[in-house]
């Protein structure tokens, strides 16, 4: 994420969440472009014949964003909203998709910097989400980590600075997040 956009960012989503639209014209070109490049790297990762495409991941975030009521208290604060509602569509997506299949067994899903949630592997997905809101209800920052890392693509400084602790509190903490998912999904 650039750092001479974040300062103008930060500016611009507390005059929008102050009431100023002409703030949300400004805004909108800014953190569109980088949820999209976000999104694209995501869904690099993806399996091929995958049927959600980049845009419409990005185009179902932003849109949801906007719609927002609550306001925004800096850039973390949108990036963490945003890395979780991509982690939602990503999840109903997964949903609509296993309901019209019904069928086959449960299949794994591995947490680390390759992975790649293919149709074939919508129910782990489902699996890890159940898992994620387990892990907010006790830990919520660590389950946010993951959430950016892992659903918005962020890189573990870009997260830090985010959440303002030290890169390596992220990478202790997303260590140990990714180590109880495992467990949990095992």
């Amino acid at each position: 994420m650039a750092t001479s956009s974040s300062h103008t960012v930060t500016l611009l989503l507390r005059r929008w969440s102050q009431g100023d639209r002409s703030a949300l014209e400004l805004l909108s070109p800014l953190v569109y472009q980088e949820l999209h490049q976000l999104a694209d790297s995501y869904m690099r990762r993806e399996g091929p014949g995958h049927t959600l495409q980049p845009t419409a991941l990005i185009h179902e975030a932003y849109l949801r964003l906007v719609d927002q009521e609550q306001k925004f208290e800096g850039r973390h604060h949108f990036y963490g909203v945003a890395a979780h509602l991509m982690r939602m569509i990503l999840v109903d997506h997964a949903r609509a998709s296993c309901a019209e299949k019904r069928g086959g067994g449960r299949l794994e899903i591995s947490l680390d910097e390759t992975t790649v949630i293919s149709e074939d592997h919508f129910e782990g997905l489902l699996d890890l989400e159940e898992a994620l809101t387990e892990l907010t209800a006790f830990d919520a920052r660590k389950s946010q980590m993951i959430e950016m890392r892992f659903f918005a693509g962020l890189s573990p400084e870009e997260i830090a600075g985010l959440l303002n602790v030290s890169a390596p509190t992220v990478f202790r903490e997303l260590k140990l997040a990714k180590a109880w998912l495992r467990r949990r999904l095992s």
